[in-house]
């Protein structure tokens, strides 16, 4: 690192944090004038809009446009060394443009490190705490409303409900069956079922259970009035799940992953779309950090106003084109690795595209 690493890193991160800070302050802003009816309706604390709404907001806020800001800011930078010749002189100096790339590139992948291990760990955290001042301050209670709810609890192992209520955690017209093959070899028949929260226990009331033999052959219990039960089904399964993919860090995603999967229900997509985009958040970063300056280091006659309206543009481009590719794999039409990898690769091309184009 030589003295001329150090001053363009340094301005490059001073830039960034002050381009997120100011675009952090104005989205708090927006979402403010938005809220306050609903902080005023539900008598929300201040408090609390304070320490568990927007000191957790923020953070989730500055990482969700990290890509992006990193982009404009060294747009910005780089933009106001092209137009003070200072590019030129470097260049001039004996320095490649690869070379001069190097401050550039390792700001950038402080910033995706920073940014993985925040968007994995860090964030989903405060966002548990945000996303529960949301669901009490600003939406309406939760009530469930799903019908024949289909379940799978394990390999062989199949639930149904007929109803639920969340309010008091009961099901009605509940079924358990176990299946070895084709052939039904177990069923469980209740009336309801209802969840004790001492005993963090399913209370299974007035069922019989009929079993079948390898000849299909049936018997059939009497009917018992109550028992407790473990089963791999929770409340929570019934509950909001109202941004549920931003309170679960990196281990808690891949299990509930593995869990939708096992059950073979539906909205795994949507799970499966926010842990690839995590992963290919440091790649954007970086990316969109080159591109960024091999567009903005040549001299424009029309001034660095110009170059950073341009770099809005495409970096709005990318975010649009990353949209709707994540649109598309929401809907089963698209894989979700080539969703969040495909915004990437096509700017990374731009990028290479762009290099070509200039003079070094």
């Amino acid at each position: 690192m030589k003295k001329l690493d150090w001053y363009i890193l340094k301005r490059f991160l001073q830039t960034y944090f002050f381009v997120v800070l100011l675009i952090v302050l104005i989205v708090c802003v927006v979402d403010y004038t938005e809220k306050v009816d609903d902080f005023r309706k539900r008598s929300a604390p201040g408090s609390a809009i304070f320490f568990d709404y927007y000191l957790n907001f923020i953070p989730h806020w500055a990482n969700m446009i990290s890509p992006l800001m990193v982009f404009i800011a060294t747009v910005f930078l780089t933009s106001q060394l092209a137009a003070r010749s200072e590019i030129i002189a470097i260049l001039s100096s004996g320095v490649s443009f690869i070379r001069l790339l190097y401050p550039y590139v390792l700001g950038s992948l402080i910033l995706a490190a920073v940014s993985y291990y925040m968007v994995n760990y860090l964030i989903p955290k405060a966002n548990k705490t945000r996303i529960a001042f949301e669901l009490k301050y600003t939406k309406d209670a939760y009530t469930y409303t799903g019908r024949n709810v289909h379940m799978k609890l394990a390999p062989n192992v199949y639930a149904y409900l007929e109803s639920y209520n969340n309010l008091n955690n009961t099901g009605y017209k509940f079924t358990l069956e176990e299946v070895r093959g084709t052939q039904l070899r177990q069923k469980l028949s209740a009336d309801r079922i209802e969840w004790d929260t001492r005993k963090k226990k399913w209370i299974i009331y007035d069922y019989q259970v009929r079993r079948f033999d390898e000849q299909q052959r049936e018997t059939l219990t009497p009917t018992i009035t109550r028992t407790d039960s473990t089963l791999n089904m929770k409340p929570a399964d019934f509950g909001s799940d109202f941004s549920l993919f931003e309170t679960l860090t990196k281990p808690e995603l891949e299990s509930y992953i593995a869990l939708i999967q096992s059950r073979g229900a539906d909205g795994v997509q949507t799970y499966l779309l926010e842990k690839y985009t995590r992963q290919t958040r440091p790649f954007a970063i970086v990316i969109l950090t080159v591109i960024g300056v091999i567009m903005s280091a040549r001299k424009s006659r029309r001034g660095v106003g110009w170059q950073v309206a341009l770099g809005f543009m495409l970096a709005f481009a990318y975010l649009l084109f990353f949209m709707l590719a994540k649109g598309i794999a929401e809907g089963g039409n698209l894989n979700p690795i080539v969703a969040v990898w495909l915004p990437n690769a096509i700017f990374a091309g731009i990028g290479v595209l762009l290099y070509n184009t200039i003079p070094k």
